[in-house]
């Protein structure tokens, strides 16, 4: 079975595929050379070239790979062309199995906007806009093709319609090949819920329980659980039944979603329906103990379903680690993955109390910039909620995350929220507690001080490990007092020395051991451990449940590295989609200078402060690396 896409997806099915013994193909681009997607198969096929347009949403390479590869059926994941359903015909047209719904089914839900009118017919609720006017504020764009948050923007004012709405445009067209784009009411807080079903080709349709997925940033997921706090028996029959009836209105067969969106009154609209198996799967995998792939495998081969679907168990919660700076309005980040090392089962799907673990990454990958941002997703699973959480939340602050930012610390503060152990967890949370809050370090104070001396022991352990005399003493070690050993990082410099009565110039601290791993200290009577890690000039300490980076400054600075006064640099490598500025315009705060694409979202850079345009050292198709100079304001005088 050859499976169209890559990343984490991939190497789910793959696993699936290995249990039942059958065999894999992988496809890859040129970004994803490396990627551990392609090892794992059994065969793979290169796919020329590095954007989707080019690669994964190439039909024709995806159905000649499949010929070449020997495969007879193709898995399409999720994403990409998964919910195509041209390109579900053009693989049974190639005499292959499809493993997903009929091209029919696709067809009904692949527009969300015939779909919606489709169900409204069926007698499920839905959110209808035709004419946006002022009293329908806020409204919320979204792309008719597809989801993930590409192409979907909230509308609080009719002025920012038209620009808006190019943008969704633009983002729909650059990840799904359509740019049509549609406008419905904003719910501010509603709640996100979902419903798994499963159907054969004989006419048995199963609900497999909702799943909450409300902790949203720019419209992705970023939390899911399941069962959801807020359902209560009743909403949770009235949604099955009309999933159920959705799916059946469309003559569904195999594994999709129906999504809804419920007030906080209990009232609940028909949004979409995945045709497809969703990134959250797991969650449900967890409470039934379903192999859901699997089951997609059986329902494609002809099995029937059991007339009735397993009862689910206890709770299960999923959170989404991205390669992304929340504090920095989620600004995607991409680099080499030097260490990922999650506590966590890989892709089990038994139920059970732990963890599991569905990465896409390893260590040694690189995070590109033509793809979603997100590492892996972590699970726990657990007989409470409660206790799922703190199981979650407890494997999360006890992962070694070395290489791009991440969003790990605001996975665990809201895990441990009292809001969201509450329950309260509408699609405002993010908003309503605050990424100054929920993005905070995870370490304190006091470990971010004591960190970087921790670093210091541990480069100079490495540094006398190597000596090649008297490596058995530390370094900076003196016979007689002499000056302080200094180590530079970008939080500030480091002074000690280590003489005959021990670590001098940090009162209250003592140094039991350091290796270039590990250096175990004593802050005023508690011995504590720190493990260090340093990749060139990134340093990465780990303590107990945080994790601090250091960039350690070069003793002799270089003068090309340093721009000039007022540039604005790019905060990712990307791609210059729009330049708005021109030199000598007077811009003012906030307003947009350019836009840049990366990891198919787009981001505008504005000016923060008023002042001229002096120069515009980009243009419209550059690709920019981080850091790159794009723009030069001046202050303005006035």
């Amino acid at each position: 079975m050859l499976v169209a896409n890559r990343g984490e997806i991939a190497r789910r099915v793959f696993r699936t595929c290995r249990d039942l013994g059958i065999g894999t193909v992988a496809v890859y681009s040129d970004p994803d050379a490396g990627s551990p997607h392609r090892a794992e198969a059994d065969r793979a096929v290169r796919l020329p070239g590095a954007a989707p347009a080019d690669t994964y949403l190439r039909a024709d390479l995806l159905i000649a790979a499949a010929r070449a590869s020997g495969a007879d059926a193709v898995h399409p994941g999720y994403g990409f062309l998964s919910e195509d359903a041209g390109f579900a015909r053009a693989v049974l047209d190639a005499g292959l199995t499809w493993i997903g719904p009929p091209p029919a089914a696709i067809d009904a839900m692949g527009s969300k906007i015939a779909a919606k009118e489709l169900m409204a017919a069926a007698g499920v609720p839905v959110l209808q806009l035709d004419d946006v006017t002022e009293a329908d504020l806020p409204v919320l764009v979204k792309a008719s093709a597809g989801g993930g948050g590409r192409g979907m923007r909230i509308v609080r004012a009719l002025a920012d319609l038209p620009g808006e709405l190019a943008t969704a445009r633009a983002e729909a067209a650059s990840a799904f090949g359509d740019p049509t784009v549609f406008v419905e009411p904003y719910v501010e807080a509603g709640r996100h819920v979902e419903v798994q079903v499963l159907a054969d080709a004989h006419g048995t349709v199963w609900s497999l329980g909702e799943r909450e997925c409300s902790l949203q940033r720019r419209h992705q997921k970023v939390v899911e659980e399941t069962p959801s706090p807020f359902v209560d028996d009743d909403l949770r029959a009235r949604l099955s039944a009309a999933a159920v009836t959705a799916a059946r209105a469309i003559d569904y067969v195999g594994a999709g979603t129906v999504e809804f969106l419920v007030r906080s009154d209990g009232a609940f609209f028909f949004l979409e329906t995945n045709t497809r198996l969703q990134v959250e799967h797991p969650v449900t995998e967890c409470v039934t103990g379903l192999d859901l792939v699997a089951w997609q495998l059986r329902i494609a081969a002809g099995e029937r379903l059991p007339a009735e679907p397993p009862v689910p168990s206890g709770h299960a919660v999923e959170v989404r680690l991205y390669a992304e700076d929340p504090a920095h309005d989620w600004r995607p980040v991409s680099g080499p993955v030097h260490a990922f090392d999650v506590p966590g089962t890989p892709f089990a799907v038994p139920p059970g109390p732990g963890t599991r673990v569905d990465a896409g990454v390893v260590a040694g990958s690189a995070v590109s910039t033509h793809y979603d941002p997100m590492l892996a997703k972590v699970v726990a699973w657990a007989p409470t909620r409660t206790e799922a959480a703190a199981r979650l939340a407890a494997a999360l602050a006890g992962a070694r995350l070395h290489g791009p930012t991440t969003n790990r610390d605001l996975l665990v503060r809201t895990l441990r929220h009292p809001a969201f152990l509450a329950g309260e967890t509408d699609t405002a949370f993010f908003d309503r507690h605050g990424l100054d809050v929920l993005a905070a370090p995870l370490a304190t104070d006091d470990d971010r001080a004591v960190a970087p001396l921790a670093a210091a022991l541990a480069l100079a352990a490495a540094r006398r490990r190597d000596a090649a005399v008297l490596g058995g003493l530390p370094s900076g070690w003196r016979n007689v007092p002499s000056q302080l050993q200094r180590t530079a990082f970008d939080t500030g410099e480091v002074a000690y020395r280590l003489a005959r009565d021990g670590l001098q110039g940090h009162e209250g601290v003592d140094l039991v051991s350091a290796t270039p791993d590990e250096v175990v200290l004593t802050v005023r009577g508690v011995e504590r451990r720190f493990a260090v890690a340093a990749y060139g000039d990134d340093v990465r300490v780990d303590g107990d449940g945080w994790s601090v980076a250091l960039r350690l400054l070069p003793r002799f600075p270089d003068p090309s590295a340093t721009v000039a006064a007022g540039s604005l640099v790019a905060p990712m490598p990307g791609s210059v989609v729009a330049v708005h500025v021109a030199p000598g315009d007077r811009v003012t705060a906030g307003q947009r200078l350019l836009v840049l694409e990366a990891m198919k979202m787009q981001h505008p850079v504005t000016a923060p402060a008023d002042g001229v345009v002096t120069s515009v050292d980009v243009a419209v198709g550059d690709q920019v690396e981080a850091g790159a100079v794009l723009t030069v304001l001046e202050g303005d005088p006035a």
